[in-house]
């Protein structure tokens, strides 16, 4: 399902910027107001509302007026309206993939709202440049840009802009993998907002939880989410977000089974993007159509769609939906028992796919190459395919084995972080206290209390001890929690390599088989390697340990959930919560993975989780 995940995150992007275009607004009376009104500042103050109205639906009329905002401020010699002109320009660019010229747009605002020090447009300039080095793949640039912007907005108390940049890390560790960092980031962005009643902010909000959830596999919360964030975007009657929140909705639906209700979404969909003329939007709703009628075992509709998907892709020029498309169309091939057919189009594919070094849509043509040769007879080419698909897919999840332990690592550092900057605050609110106790003391002492000053005197030094005390607790306790932690993911890690070893051992036993002088030979080394390494009690003790540190709530949520809870079922939820996969754990526990998925499945009941939630994704959350 790479087309939801790419769906999605195109959304996160356009949902950062300043959306006060979708506000409603009678576009005719502006115009009419713009041509009627004198050369002023009530003019350019009407026709960036213009712009604004503009901006996401009609881009190349949001440009024309947003020149005319430039070239009239310049006029005026008003130096906030040519700061604000080139933010909308930077923005119309940036939405017409201009990446030049929006830089030097926003670059320039930048400049300008230092010099008369506007600090909210100072902010919007740094919203965009940080946007668009994210949207380059520049996720440490943008994380840098994202930052200053933070500590201008909190100097500036402006809660709107503090809300901006925190939904806006959350973009950046969602896109680094680094989820529930995202989740935390994206609901602190929700929480500002809804206190300040920004509405369409709090439907893009709703759609940012929604990407998240959805990768931590929350199909329902998702689900919700999309729902919440279409009901804000038909009261502001935008188009182009009607259309990507329906496909969302539809996607989620899709993937939660219900494929006839996927369907009406995709459908509602493709009728919105072609209202709001966005073919991208429409190219991903007709693929995601074709997937559910495979899904639905109609393959001939699904033929039907994913061809105008792939033709309405290639005319817009985007070959990876195109190459999407295709993928499925090849499937819907080999469910009408056409192997040739479906070749032929995943020939196509590959070099698309080894061209940009697409590993997600080569493995899954791979996959689908190696079905499609062993339908054909082909079994030699059928097997070298399918373990190329195997080794891209191992590779892909070691990728996502230390992408979870690096983010083990930046929940973390994000920990102390915070603690730093409450510990900070801590000490500020002390130095009021102190000019408190000092201004006190002068009065005191004017009034010739000697006594009373002394008495205060002792007050603050006793006063100041216990700060400095309370200080060192807490950088004590933050040092003991960072060694606890590092000393858990290292732990865990050990447990995945040693799980590794014991696995590629038993496979060159299998092998030693059938040469009895070289078994003979090893045998003596590999008894002694197994001795070393069989301390799988221990090894689970010391990880125990750990554990208990870091999530110490754990053991107790479980076993309020149920107290028929046993160690095993423990143990196996500890591994789960640590972002183990199937494979990882029976590697470690030596069982097979079917035993560990009968074995959630056992233990889920035990809890009475609900049996649509996800178990991996609920064990996590606790």
């Amino acid at each position: 399902m790479k087309t939801v995940k790419n769906a999605l995150t195109l959304f996160v992007l356009m949902c950062s910027f300043n959306l006060t275009a979708q506000n409603k607004m009678d576009i005719d009376s502006l115009i009419l107001q713009f041509k009627n009104q004198p050369l002023d500042t009530l003019k350019i103050q009407t026709i960036k509302n213009i712009v604004n109205h503009y901006m996401y639906r009609e881009p190349e009329q949001a440009k024309e007026f947003a020149i005319k905002e430039l070239k009239f401020s310049k006029r005026l010699d008003y130096d906030s309206g040519i700061s604000l002109a080139n933010y909308h320009l930077g923005i119309i660019y940036y939405n017409l993939d201009n990446i030049d010229s929006a830089r030097h747009y926003y670059k320039t605002s930048l400049q300008l709202a230092k010099e008369i020090n506007n600090g909210l447009y100072i902010s919007q300039a740094y919203r965009g440049l940080g946007i668009l080095e994210f949207t380059q793949g520049n996720l440490k640039t943008a994380d840098s840009i994202n930052n200053m912007d933070l500590e201008h907005v909190i100097k500036l108390k402006d809660s709107t802009g503090i809300a901006l940049s925190y939904g806006f890390k959350g973009n950046i560790n969602q896109n680094k993998g680094f989820y529930e960092i995202g989740l935390k980031y994206a609901l602190k962005s929700l929480d500002l907002f809804e206190k300040i009643g920004d509405s369409i902010r709090i439907a893009d909000c709703f759609n940012h939880l929604a990407i998240l959830e959805y990768n931590l596999r929350n199909f329902d919360k998702a689900l919700e989410y999309n729902k919440r964030a279409l009901v804000i975007y038909e009261d502001y009657e935008d188009l182009y977000y009607q259309a990507q929140a329906l496909n969302d909705i539809g996607l989620m639906h899709h993937l939660l089974g219900e494929q006839n209700t996927a369907l009406g979404f995709f459908e509602r969909s493709i009728q919105k993007s072609k209202e709001a003329k966005v073919e991208a939007l429409e190219v991903t709703a007709l693929t995601n159509i074709g997937s559910t009628h495979i899904k639905l075992e109609k393959p001939l509709l699904a033929v039907q769609f994913l061809n105008e998907a792939i033709e309405k892709a290639e005319s817009i020029n985007s070959l990876r939906k195109a190459a999407i498309a295709k993928n499925k169309l090849a499937e819907a091939y080999l469910l009408l028992d056409k192997p040739a057919a479906s070749s032929k189009i995943l020939d196509g594919v590959r070099t698309y796919a080894v061209k940009t070094e697409n590993q997600s849509i080569l493995k899954k043509t791979l996959e689908l190459s190696s079905r499609s040769n062993e339908a054909l007879g082909k079994t030699t080419l059928a097997l070298s395919q399918h373990k190329q698909f195997k080794r891209i897919n191992d590779s892909l999840i070691d990728s996502e084995k230390i992408k979870k332990i690096e983010e083990l690592r930046a929940i973390f550092e994000t920990e102390q972080k915070e603690a730093e900057i409450a510990l900070q605050q801590e000490e500020i609110k002390t130095l009021n206290e102190k000019a408190k106790v000092d201004k006190l003391t002068k009065g005191i002492y004017a009034g010739g209390m000697a006594s009373a000053l002394a008495l205060s005197g002792v007050l603050v030094f006793g006063f100041r001890q216990r700060i400095k005390k309370n200080r060192i607790e807490k950088e004590k306790i933050t040092k003991e929690l960072e060694h606890k932690q590092k000393e858990l993911t290292s732990q865990t890690l050990h447990l995945v390599q040693k799980s590794q070893f014991l696995a590629e051992l038993k496979e060159n036993l299998e092998s030693l088989k059938n040469s009895p002088e070289k078994f003979k030979l090893e045998f003596k080394r590999i008894v002694m390697l197994l001795k070393k390494q069989s301390t799988a009690d221990k090894d689970w003790e010391v990880f125990k340990s750990y554990f208990s540190e870091v999530h110490q709530d754990f053991e107790t949520q479980l076993k309020t959930l149920s107290n028929k809870v046993t160690d095993k079922e423990l143990r196996l939820a500890s591994y789960v919560k640590m972002g183990l996969n199937n494979n990882e754990i029976a590697n470690i526990l030596n069982v097979l993975p079917t035993s560990i998925h009968t074995s959630k499945y056992r233990l889920k009941q035990k809890l009475n989780i609900d049996k649509d939630l996800d178990f991996d994704g609920f064990i996590k959350s606790l």
